[in-house]
């Protein structure tokens, strides 16, 4: 659908990735409209676990999108290359996506396609939710048949019909998060109508079956998550992400609640409110897929008007609401002739049983429907493209009976003028909260739920935002070392609100004490934007198994070695047969649990014996006749020694850094060497091998314009080294 490109922001000096929507579907109504979704649905969000949305503009016809640049992996990508994850590994990444729909929920917002291929893994362990392209306005018991995402993940009710709230996004989640641990999806089959089915009719297998040493919390969670029925899942992000993060201190605890399932064969009683809803909801969905304006004034009452379905008599809170003498069948039902005859009441319940099943043929004509439709879709009956693997499948769009009309553009509109242009259209409206905006001024309407310009049914609902007016700017402050209650009062005491992730492990910082924050000390927010604080859980003494690093670059093989909790030591050696920068060997082997912290040495290639060396820093060459290994302060590559000094300290992001380029250089007994340069990415952990027996060093960070020229210099003193064995 789009196209993806690296570009760098010159204004504010950042790289950033820009989403531009192939020539091929500008011409496509649907696609602009699901392109204008995504940037709407993602533009007002802002959350660590989000990929944040910057700019979106449409300029000589070309629709664009300006995001965050993540470098990384999806996690389609990242399950395929390790086969499966671990049960820790797998909660953290959760955690991560659940904290960033919880946040996008808040907001109104309904994911709606959540997969593998919609989260990122950036290189430094964050997943990031990405493409909101069929995303929604949250609104109670709304109905799009429009909402179905990539089958292998739909919630069994966007597979029936497109309903959706946030537990759709819950069952997806569960989905995903069954595929990080097995390695595999819960349900396949060769048709998309057969995986969809699965999902409606069978149980899904639990995933000890496959990992028979699973602890028993993380399968209730993944059981509850994925019940067929909405209303025996988890009814909201809070509620996962707080059995989440009890399963990482009681895994095999029995604190996650389910309903007990009903006997097979046994008659469920239902009470009348029961039988007045299940009719409600029937009715609903037989006659135009959204809310009737019954359901209107229970949800909105007096606050909000609502237009009634024809009598263009709106019920403005002044309205008296029918009663039972308002109804005609009333008298009927309740006037006996003299003689004792129930002949008439009989009638009166006769009339209201026909109802009920003339509903209830509906509701099965309107499933078959969909299952038709389904199977036509599937061998090519019906317009459309078969989807690709990895990409999304195509959404299920039924046209349901009904007056369609056009959203009008309210954007900019006073709240008064807004409704009454709504009102005047048959449609309803729902106030979704205030935000800031430079774009709007205050007391306008500022964002909208359905774009303008597209058809939607007569009485749905749309829903808008009132900008506050521009907001200005606040300043992270430095956290680090603060207890957790601390910090919590300081970003609270600026209007911010505080997210806490717990999953970190630290050798300098103390437990429940704050390592960093996202965004990074220095950076500018706004009031009501999220900040991340990262509390130390202590020394990490867990053991990890060794990967594989040979053949892989330099940078790459440190990065993923690090991320397992290793010390990394860089040598260098001549070879005509492995590419210059590529890992030759290691010296602990893949595969073998060692404990986390624990040192390990990667021989990199420095090409034939006969190349000449590349030399980072020009400054450098003419001070030193031999230039050490990055990464390696001892001057010498191949030097072996008993003991080794090393540091594996944390640089936090300079002050005023919006990312680009940087030089990070350490200075030891006056010699001032490179470790690295290339693309900022902080928090940047310095594992290094120092000069044999000085224990201290100092680092610079170095940010630099696109020729490489020095624009700023920071200075981070007194990093520690400590000796290891060799």
């Amino acid at each position: 659908m789009a196209d993806v490109y690296k570009a760098k922001d010159h204004r504010l000096n950042r790289n950033v990735a820009i989403k531009v929507l192939k020539p091929e579907f500008r011409g496509d109504a649907e696609f602009v409209s699901k392109f204008r979704v995504e940037a709407q649905a993602a533009a007002g969000l802002s959350h660590p676990n989000i990929v944040n949305v910057y700019d979106v503009g449409l300029e000589d016809g070309i629709y664009y999108i300006v995001m965050e640049l993540v470098e990384g992996i999806t996690l389609k990508e990242y399950i395929r290359s390790k086969g499966r994850l671990s049960v820790r590994e797998t909660t953290g990444i959760s955690l991560q996506i659940a904290a960033g729909l919880e946040a996008a929920h808040k907001s109104g917002i309904i994911h709606r396609d959540i997969k593998p291929q919609n989260i990122i893994i950036s290189t430094d362990g964050t997943a990031k939710v990405a493409d909101f392209g069929i995303a929604r306005a949250a609104s109670s018991d709304t109905i799009n048949p429009s909402a179905m995402g990539s089958v292998h993940y739909s919630a069994p009710e966007q597979a029936r019909g497109g309903y959706s709230d946030e537990r759709s996004d819950i069952y997806s989640l569960g989905i995903t998060m069954y595929e990080m641990l097995t390695g595999k999806v819960p349900f396949d089959g060769d048709s998309t109508v057969e995986v969809a089915l699965k999902h409606l009719q069978e149980e899904i297998i639990s995933p000890r079956q496959y990992l028979p040493d699973l602890p028993r919390a993380i399968e209730q969670i993944i059981l509850k998550s994925t019940e067929k029925s909405p209303d025996r899942r988890y009814q909201n992000m809070t509620e996962l992400i707080r059995d989440l993060k009890e399963s990482l201190v009681e895994p095999n605890g029995n604190f996650v609640a389910r309903s007990s399932d009903m006997a097979k064969g046994e008659t469920h009683l239902y009470t009348r409110e029961e039988l007045d809803e299940i009719n409600r909801r029937t009715a609903s969905m037989s006659s135009s897929g959204t809310q009737g304006a019954q359901d209107a004034q229970e949800i909105y009452g007096k606050e909000k008007g609502y237009p009634p379905e024809d009598d263009g008599d709106y019920f403005d809170g002044d309205d008296k609401m029918p009663s039972d003498e308002d109804d005609p069948y009333y008298d009927e039902l309740e006037d006996e002739p003299e003689n004792g005859s129930t002949k008439k009441r009989e009638g009166g319940k006769r009339r209201h049983v026909g109802a009920a099943a003339i509903l209830s043929v509906l509701a099965a004509l309107l499933v078959g429907i969909t299952i038709l439709y389904l199977i036509l879709h599937t061998y090519g009956l019906l317009s459309g493209q078969p989807s690709q693997e990895g990409e999304s499948e195509s959404a299920l769009v039924i046209d349901l009976p009904g007056d369609s009309v056009q959203v009008p553009d309210i954007r900019g509109m006073e709240e008064n003028k807004a409704q009454e242009v709504l009102k005047g259209l048959k449609l309803g409206y729902r106030y979704l909260g205030e935000a800031a905006s430079s774009d709007y001024p205050e007391g306008t309407v500022m964002s909208q739920s359905e774009e303008p310009g597209q058809k939607v049914l007569v009485n749905s609902t749309i829903g808008y935002k009132i900008s506050t007016g521009p907001d200005e700017a606040l300043t992270v402050p430095d956290l680090e070392g603060k207890t957790r209650k601390e910090a919590e009062a300081a970003l609270s005491s600026m209007g911010l609100q505080v997210s806490v992730d717990n999953t970190r492990y630290s050798d300098t910082v103390d437990e429940g004490r704050v390592i960093t924050t996202n965004p990074g000390s220095g950076s500018a927010v706004h009031e009501g934007d999220t900040v991340t604080l990262y509390i130390s859980q202590g020394q990490d003494t867990m053991s990890v198994k060794v990967p594989d690093v040979t053949g892989k670059y330099k940078d790459e093989a440190v990065t993923m070695l690090t991320n397992y909790g290793l010390y990394v030591y860089v040598t260098t050696e001549p070879s005509d047969t492995v590419e210059q920068g590529l890992v030759i060997s290691q010296d602990l082997k893949p595969g073998s649990s060692v404990q986390t912290g624990s040192a390990i040495t990667i021989i990199v290639s420095a090409g034939p014996e006969d190349q000449p060396q590349v030399v980072i820093d020009p400054e450098q060459a003419q001070t030193q006749k031999q230039t050490s290994p990055v990464g390696d302060m001892t001057g010498q590559a191949t030097q072996q020694t008993s003991t080794k000094w090393v540091c594996n300290a944390q640089l936090n992001a300079p002050d005023s850094f919006t990312g680009g380029s940087v030089r990070i250089t350490l200075e030891q007994n006056g010699i001032e060497t490179t470790v690295y340069e290339g693309t900022g990415d902080f928090p940047y952990i310095l594992n290094v091998q120092g000069a044999d027996g000085v224990g201290t060093g100092t680092a610079y960070v170095y940010t630099l314009d696109d020729n490489g020229n020095v624009l700023t210099k920071t200075t981070y003193d007194n990093i520690d080294f400590n000796q290891v064995d060799g």
